[in-house]
């Protein structure tokens, strides 16, 4: 008699903090392994976009991740190796496809405070919020090809921001980097800052000059900033069936489990 496949070890939710003060609302969220994303996280992380949209107290949004080491690695590997069938795997990359919807429908402005290195689903968070300031260090990687799967769920918010051109090289060269400069000059990051201390410095300024200004504007600017989205729920949901199937494929279990390893 063959014995019991032994369970896979539960999967680290991470962490999601908010804080409302003077107006801003900052979302960070913390993972041990490289601010990587597991399905809580990014839950949860959707739930408090939500609920901030719904605060009147909170009037403008900074979404950050701890420090030190990179912004976002992406999807969770330890989960993506968990994932057994299809059902699973499509429920695991939604949650990249909510977060981006609650993004999107959030009435308020999300900027994004980039610090470090942004790898995959992350790049997808960062081309999700309205204005995005980086570090210089804040280089970026679309990595799902070289694990055996595709940008399927965050190319379009992705596709959005930077152009197809921009989108097709950094989802073709899965393995090469593209530095901050290459993010800013095809619109992925509004700004880019020399250090840490400036990046606060520029995102405090903001924040607070938006907390300050009239909500029903920007509101309306918003909505037509996502103009042509209205089909989203359907294609998302559509992009991660075919994510959450081509995860289970043998080529992409051994991509996994080699890219995992390192």
């Amino acid at each position: 008699m063959s014995s019991p496949t032994a369970a896979a070890p539960p999967v680290d939710p991470g962490e999601v903090a908010v804080r409302l003060a003077d107006g801003v609302a900052t979302i960070q969220f913390a993972h041990p392994k490289g601010n990587c994303l597991p399905s809580a996280l990014l839950r949860r992380m959707a739930e408090s976009i939500d609920a901030i949209g719904a605060d009147p107290n909170a009037r403008a949004v900074v979404l950050r991740s701890a420090e030190p080491g990179p912004f976002c690695a992406g999807a969770s590997f330890d989960e993506l190796k968990s994932i057994r069938d299809q059902v699973t795997g499509k429920e695991f990359f939604m949650g990249f496809g909510r977060l981006i919807l609650a993004m999107r429908g959030c009435p308020k402005f999300i900027i994004a405070r980039v610090h470090g290195k942004v790898v995959g689903g992350g790049v997808g968070l960062v081309a999700a919020a309205d204005y995005a300031i980086a570090s210089s260090g804040a280089a970026v990687r679309l990595s799902e090809l070289a694990v055996g799967i595709g940008p399927f769920v965050v190319g379009p918010v992705i596709q959005r921001k930077i152009g197809v051109g921009a989108f097709q090289a950094l989802a073709v060269d899965a393995a090469g980097w593209r530095d901050a400069a290459w993010g800013e000059r095809h619109g992925l990051f509004a700004q880019v800052v020399s250090d840490d201390e400036a990046l606060d410095g520029t995102v405090a300024v903001l924040a607070e000059r938006l907390a300050s200004s009239n909500p029903e504007a920007i509101a309306r600017m918003k909505g037509t900033f996502w103009q042509g989205t209205d089909d989203w729920e359907v294609l998302l949901e559509k992009r991660a069936e075919m994510s959450g199937a081509l995860v289970l494929s043998e080529f992409t279990r051994n991509a996994i489990a080699a890219f995992a390893s390192r």
